[in-house]
């Protein structure tokens, strides 16, 4: 699935000519593309959709949605390893991940 999620805008920079940011996702931070929206800044929340932010939002309704899809599940579908995923739904083990302390699996890069 691939939705658009709110996120809080933490820090903006550029790279290479594109205005990039980072972008907090309910403690999941990416980077994010702000080009379609250049007067952003930092503390406000926009929504993202394939790495670009495509309008802004306010908080209210960012922590409202954002509580939603932690609720639903929506936001580790959205940011976990697809692999790991994959091979948890299918009842093996991903061949790039290692043990934790705990008896989980973590993704290796």
């Amino acid at each position: 699935m691939c939705l658009a999620v709110p996120g809080k805008i933490m820090s903006i920079e550029e790279r290479d000519g594109t205005l990039m940011s980072v972008v907090d996702f309910g403690g999941v931070k990416k980077d994010v593309c702000l080009q379609y929206i250049p007067d952003a800044g930092v503390g406000q929340y926009v929504v993202v959709h394939v790495g670009f932010a495509i309008q802004r939002l306010d908080e209210e309704s960012a922590l409202r949605t954002l509580a939603e899809f932690e609720h639903l599940g929506v936001l580790e579908e959205e940011f976990a390893d697809g692999f790991e995923q994959a091979a948890r739904q299918a009842g093996a083990t991903n061949p790039n991940s290692r043990p934790n302390t705990n008896g989980t699996s973590e993704a290796t890069s």
